[in-house]
Formats: C-alpha cells, sequence, structure tokens
C-alpha cells in the first residue's frame, strides 16, 4: 500500500509525467493512495442549496447565474433563514453529513452578515457541518464566518493561471488565493478545486492541480466538476472534455493531495456509472448528492444510493451519529427520491 507524503512543491513536469502514465498504473497508484489514506469504500455525502440565485457581477464563462449573458435561469433574492433551515433538516434525513449554501455574489455585503451568520448557527445545530461559497472574502467577513461557526468555505481556483483570463476577467487569480488566505488565517478549512472541460490543453490541468497541492496547506476538499454547457453563456459549444481525461484528473489529484476528499461535483450528469464508479476506484471519495447543484442537473439521489449499494460503498458517517440514527437517514435515502424543489454546482 502506497502511503503519499502531502508535498507542496510540485512541478509542472511532476504532474504532466503522472498524467502521461498508462492509464492503469495512474489509477493503481492513485487507488494504491486512497486505500493509504481512507476506507475506499466509503463516500462523503454533501448536499449543496442555492440560498440567492442570478444576477452576479461576475463574468465567469461557465456560469448561468453571471448577469453578463442571457439564460433561462429566474433570479431569486436571498432565502429565508427559516427555508434553509428547513432544506437542511430534509438534507440530513436523505442521509447527507454536510450542507453546502452558495450564493450568486461577487462579495457578501455588510448588510448581508447577520443572516448568512443565523444560517450557519442554525444548520450547525442539526449536527451537519457547514460550507459556504459567497465569492471573495476580506478578513473581517471571513472572521466572521468563523466565529458563526462555518466548518468549511468553498472558493475554486476554476483553472489554471495561465488560462484565468480566458474565463474570468472580473477578478483575479490572484484575489482568489487571497480569500483562501483569508479562511486560513480565520481557522476555517478550504473547500477549493476547479472545472475541467472548458477548452483548456492538459497543461492548464496539470496547472490547476499543481496550484492547489502547492498552497501552503492542502485544500481539505477537492471539487472536480465537469464543464456543463448552458445556453446563453460563452462555453455553450465548447467541445466535450474526453472523459478519459476527467478519470485522469481525478487519479492525480488523489496523488497529489493524498489526505484531501475529491470531490465529483458538477457534470455528474453526464456520467454513466462505469464511469462514477472508476472515478471512485481513483479516489474520489465524496459527492453532492441532490437533483441539482445550484442551477444545474445533478443525478436522482435515489439513483446515487443506489448506485453507491451497488459497488458495496456506504455513505461516510460523522462520529456525532448514533448508529441507529444513521442507519434510519441511510435506509430513507434508499427508500425515497428527494425532490428537486429540495437542492440546487461547485
Amino acid at each position: 500500500m502506497e502511503f503519499a507524503a502531502v508535498r507542496h512543491d510540485w512541478t509542472h513536469q511532476q504532474v504532466k509525467a503522472l498524467f502521461e502514465m498508462p492509464f492503469n498504473d495512474l489509477l493503481f497508484k492513485a487507488a494504491s493512495v486512497h486505500r493509504a489514506n481512507f476506507n475506499p469504500n466509503e463516500v462523503q455525502i454533501s448536499t449543496l442549496l442555492s440560498i440567492k440565485t442570478g444576477a452576479c457581477p461576475e463574468d465567469c464563462k461557465y456560469c448561468p447565474q453571471s448577469g453578463h449573458y442571457k439564460t433561462d435561469l429566474e433570479r431569486e433574492r436571498l432565502l429565508e433563514v427559516e427555508k434553509v433551515v428547513e432544506q437542511a433538516r430534509l438534507a440530513k434525513q436523505k442521509g447527507a453529513t454536510r450542507f453546502c449554501m452558495g450564493a450568486a455574489w461577487s462579495d457578501p455585503k455588510d448588510r448581508d452578515m447577520p443572516y448568512i451568520s443565523q444560517m450557519v448557527k442554525e444548520v450547525k445545530e442539526l449536527g451537519l457541518e457547514t460550507c459556504m461559497t459567497l465569492g471573495m472574502l476580506d478578513n473581517q467577513k471571513a472572521h466572521a464566518l468563523r466565529d458563526a461557526g462555518l466548518d468549511y468555505y468553498n472558493h475554486n481556483l476554476d483553472t489554471s493561471p495561465e488560462y484565468y483570463e480566458q474565463i474570468i476577467t472580473t477578478r483575479t487569480f490572484q484575489d482568489r488565493l487571497d480569500t483562501i488566505g483569508n479562511v486560513r488565517d480565520a481557522g476555517m478549512k478550504v473547500c477549493s478545486g476547479g472545472i475541467v472541460g472548458m477548452g483548456e490543453q492538459a497543461a492548464d490541468r496539470f496547472g490547476l492541480l499543481m496550484q492547489l497541492a502547492n498552497l501552503p496547506q492542502q485544500p481539505e476538499s477537492v471539487p472536480i466538476n465537469m464543464l456543463v454547457k448552458v445556453k446563453g453563456t460563452p462555453l455553450e459549444n465548447v467541445d466535450d472534455l474526453d472523459h478519459f481525461e476527467f478519470i485522469r484528473t481525478i487519479a492525480t489529484a488523489r496523488i497529489m493531495m493524498p489526505r484531501s476528499y475529491v470531490r465529483l461535483s458538477a457534470g455528474r450528469n453526464a456520467m454513466n456509472e462505469q464511469m462514477q464508479s472508476m472515478c471512485f476506484f481513483a479516489g474520489a471519495n465524496s459527492i453532492f448528492y441532490g437533483d441539482k447543484l445550484l442551477t444545474t442537473e445533478n443525478p436522482e439521489a435515489d439513483a446515487d444510493m443506489k448506485l453507491i449499494k451497488k459497488l458495496g460503498m456506504n455513505p461516510e458517517k460523522r462520529h456525532d451519529y448514533s448508529d441507529e440514527a444513521y442507519e434510519a437517514s441511510l435506509s430513507s435515502a434508499v427508500a425515497d427520491k428527494a425532490t428537486s424543489e429540495m437542492f440546487y454546482e461547485a
């Protein structure tokens, strides 16, 4: 079994060499690293809810929530705290252990912070881990979220520094690094990954993973999204990414970030069971669960649970779950289909 040390000195050539290994060798190496650090038959379950949808001032070319593009997305104001808590309660009943809340903002405004903080406090009282993605954070707001009890903050790097300006012009790559730094300074855990299939070159996938792995502290959670092409966005006609390239990205992420959760995020609706199974073998051990990820389609919740059971795997349970509560939530998840209104992409 291969126990890989956590490194922060990866070079482009070293990452390229991993990507270009024979496919079976790469998967074997990734699976070995995974087994040395995690139970290979457990998958962490998260649910993601859009708490404020659309009209974002950023111009991310992949995003239907950007106010720069004409999509069919309906704009929604910030949800009331009570509605968010009710969605979290339903998510827990369906087997989720982490509840993630996303708002289409460049950054949260001062007037929003009391509501956001209250959401965190009340969701945590349900016994769920909490995560938020609200755009850029300064040091003060990061500390305010920490004080409210937020466990994770999601802020993706999206792609390599070299390709970044082809995707986003309204905020810089350094802005993203600064937000991650503020989250770390506040003492919260980091969820940060990226999107592949945006027309980038293989070198950009190397560069993305190198940036993530070489952070002073690697993200505890690394979501790998496959682009979901949305009509009206600049990337709606980009060529599809070869599925083997996606699996290679998962495997390489696992090797480079051996202690991090590697999450299958957006794009799973285009992956069949066999592809998702190969991703789990290659080291993915977390999924977003529910019929929607913010605004894009996701596999139905009961289909996810059936696949997990078919593979002989189990949802990872939190240590503060009793065995009885865990079994009840799992049984409910298998028996019931989550409604499309419940869930809303990392």
